[in-house]
Order: C-alpha cells, then structure tokens, then sequence
C-alpha cells in the first residue's frame, strides 16, 4: 500500500471513532404510561425501524419514581444524546397529578452514559430562586443544545397565579445537575395566550418549535428561530396534528438514513397515540397504519440508538419477543 492510500485510510478510520455513534441502526422510546401514581414512571420501548415499538422490562419502570423525585411520581420524559455522542440526558417533570395539576414545582434532571445506569437531581424552581411564591405548576422540560452558546438549554412551561403558561428556559451547568441564572422567556406568542409541551428539533440553521396551545383552538403549532435567545420567533398559522380530537406532549424525531422526520403526540382523551411523517416539518402525514406498539405510552420521546447501545438495554431489561 502506498503512502497516500496509508494516509487515506487511517483518516476514514479515525473519522469512524469519532462518529461511531451516529452509526445509529435502532429507536429508544421513553414514556410514561398514565395519571395512577404507579404508572407516572420512566419506561422504556425501542424499535428497529422507528415504527413497531416493543417495551423494554415488560413495560415496567426502569426508574423508580420514589428515589429520584420529590414527589413520587415523574411524567413527560424527554431524553436527548449529548453533543459528542457519549452522554444521555434525561428530564422529566417532578409530579403526581393526583395531588392536582397546580401542585409540583420541580423537575428531574438525569444523567447517564450507558442509558442504564442514571444518576438524577430535582431542580424545584420554587425554592431555588426568590419570588416565586404564586408559582403553580412546572411542566414537561425538555434539553436542546444551543449552537450558539454552546451549553445545553433545559426549557420548560410554568404557569404563575392567573397568567398563562409560558414557556421558559435555563442553561444547564457543566454537569447536568442543576440549571444556571434566572428563567427567562423562551417562546412568547404573539395572541398572549399558554403554551405548554414545547419540543425543539434542529434542521437547515433553524430551531423549530413544536408545542400545544392552551385557550384558544388547542392543538400542536410550530415556530422557528435561527437563535433560541433572540426572542424571534415566527409562527406557522396552521395546526400540526392530524387530528380533530384533543393532543398534547409532541415528539418529533429524524428516521434513519432517509429525509424523513415523525412527529408523534399524545391523542389524550382518546387513550391513543398518533404517528405522522414529514420531510420538510410543515406539512405532515398520518402514518398509523405503519406502527405498532405493544403498550401504551404518554408524553414521550425517542431518540435513534446504535446496535451496541440497543443490546447494552437488552442485556440489561431482556430481549422483547419479535425483535
């Protein structure tokens, strides 16, 4: 072999380490699957192809509620893959519904490096910054890196005495175990009105907003930014979901190897879960006759995983039957 093909070669191998975990070839699932305390858990499912899910451990909580929450009780998990492909992050609201919808002020921020073992930390805003007496409720965080900050986002809505729900954010610290500085505004739309269940994906130097509107025609709106901080949003005027019944908690995540993405949300009042697909995030079709599951989920995530990674879980909670 000659020098220049020597060369060439260990180049391609060295690009290979650094981006072995984008050799992605399979879907993490996190959900939580209802409002009784004993299903308001962190449960995982995966798939090999982003529409026919299995759960992991039989469907039965791979995180005990008890020991990482204030409450008891944990909801609206959101995960995502750190920069460099080596961390996972998780966040999840810090709640039991059944001491009422205006009762927690915290969330779970979690942290892992084999999606198995996870070290967690409650974040409860009301008690770690000052006048926040009127607090209600703090919902469903999310994580996305901001490009331009270099730091991770955590964002979430809270909702303080009569006002409406808003969207806020908070940079992480260094270790993903608390968030830094005051909560600001992230998202404010122009009618005034609440909105909850935000969820951002990064596409084409845009950040595109996904989130449910609360009072006025509820449903799944998008708005996009090229800076998260800048306050600049704008608002696509139609819904997102395909659907006229009532949803919340959308998810949306790239298959693949295609250029293709699946928004997913909760169909609540139904008891059902709807798959769309889409290649620009504008326009979006329902899918559901590709998809299987077998278990319920809530408000939920996925997020693509390798074949090491995909066993490392099998080794850990079992193997589904079917895949």
């Amino acid at each position: 072999m000659n020098m220049k093909k020597y060369i060439t070669l260990l180049a391609l191998l060295f690009i290979g380490v650094l981006t072995g975990y984008s050799q992605q070839s399979a879907y993490l699932f996190v959900y939580f699957t209802g409002n009784r305390m004993s299903e308001e858990a962190v449960r995982m499912a995966v798939s090999l192809d982003g529409y026919n899910y299995k759960a992991l451990n039989g469907n039965q909580p791979v995180l005990d509620s008890r020991v990482i929450s204030s409450t008891g009780g944990v909801r609206d998990p959101h995960i995502l893959r750190s920069e460099d492909g080596k961390t996972f992050y998780m966040v999840v609201t810090d709640m039991v519904c059944g001491n009422g919808w205006d009762s927690n002020r915290a969330m779970v921020l979690l942290k892992s490096k084999d999606l198995v073992h996870w070290t967690s930390n409650v974040v409860n805003i009301q008690k770690k910054y000052p006048n926040q007496e009127n607090l209600k409720r703090v919902w469903a965080p999310q994580t996305v890196y901001d490009k331009e900050a270099g730091k991770y986002m955590i964002y979430w809505s809270m909702k303080h005495g009569n006002g409406a729900d808003i969207i806020y954010y908070a940079y992480a610290n260094k270790d993903f175990t608390d968030i830094e500085g005051e909560p600001k505004p992230l998202f404010l739309p122009a009618n005034g009105k609440s909105c909850i269940d935000g969820d951002i994906i990064y596409k084409n130097g845009l950040y595109h907003l996904f989130y449910k509107t609360e009072g006025n025609g509820n449903g799944i709106k998008k708005a996009t930014t090229p800076s998260l901080t800048s306050g600049q949003w704008k608002e696509s005027d139609d819904y997102k979901q395909q659907t006229k019944e009532a949803v919340e908690g959308s998810g949306i995540f790239p298959l693949i190897g295609t250029d293709k993405y699946i928004l997913m949300y909760d169909v609540y009042m139904k008891g059902k879960y709807q798959f769309t697909e889409s290649i620009d995030l504008e326009n979006f079709k329902v899918i559901d006759h590709a998809v299987s599951m077998d278990f319920h989920p809530r408000h939920g995530t996925v997020i693509p995983i390798t074949g090491k990674e995909l066993k490392r879980l099998f080794k850990a909670y079992g193997k589904p039957e079917g895949l």
